[in-house]
């Protein structure tokens, strides 16, 4: 894939400093990435919540923290995967971005992102990001754990946001969950394939918050 960037630092330098649409106005400020860029799996959800705007970094707040709980039940930590967002800056009340938002920021910043980091697989979490890489009439509710295609050549499925299992409670959050357990299952299953012998997990779980403390300060300064 086409990229017009010399390598991925200079690109999270440039996306962290992005101003380019209305969105920037009401967040503290672009969030870029996070993991590692020679990843052979890679999570794509939909935007930023408060944490992540004060942090910087993609789902690392109650939804990321969940996520961590179902990768790590199908043998995965999030400093071996590559973890970003459609959406890089978080939308004004929390609400959830557009399909249009999702697809200017993501041909801005996703596309740049995915050619420096060429993923055997990527894991799309939500109707915006599945929206994007599978296509506009795509459903959550119907393609949900489907293999498919997406533009860059690399294989896809789709799964429930964490935000969205967070929302629900008793029998339907349960049944949720396994859904979601066997769509990452299926993920590392084909990840193994495609890059026979990759790590996908290390010895402890890495705390992410504490590794993007710096971040925060920083951010917070410049408020």
């Amino acid at each position: 894939m086409f990229t017009t960037f010399s390598n991925h630092t200079e690109l999270e330098q440039a996306l962290l400093a992005c101003d380019r649409c209305p969105l920037r106005r009401d967040a503290i400020g672009p969030t870029s990435c996070n993991g590692t860029v020679e990843a052979p799996l890679a999570v794509v959800g939909e935007g930023p919540g408060g944490v992540e705007d004060e942090y910087g970094v993609p789902l690392v707040g109650p939804s990321g923290q969940l996520l961590d709980k179902a990768l790590g039940s199908v043998g995965v930590t999030r400093d071996k995967i590559y973890t970003t967002n459609i959406i890089k800056c978080r939308p004004k009340g929390n609400r959830t971005p557009t399909v249009e938002e999702g697809r200017v920021c993501a041909l801005n910043w996703l596309d740049e992102e995915l050619g420096f980091v060429n993923p055997k697989v990527i894991v799309a979490l939500g109707s915006v990001a599945l929206k994007y890489l599978m296509g506009p009439d795509a459903r959550i509710t119907k393609d949900r754990g489907r293999w498919f295609d997406t533009k860059y050549g690399i294989p896809a499925i789709a799964t429930y946001h964490p935000a969205y299992l967070l929302r629900l409670t008793g029998h339907d959050q349960v049944k949720a969950k396994w859904e979601v357990f066997y769509d990452l299952k299926a993920a590392v299953e084909k990840t193994r394939e495609l890059a026979p012998g990759c790590e996908l997990a290390s010895p402890e779980k890495p705390d992410l918050l504490a590794m993007y403390e710096g971040r925060r300060q920083e951010r917070r300064k410049g408020r």
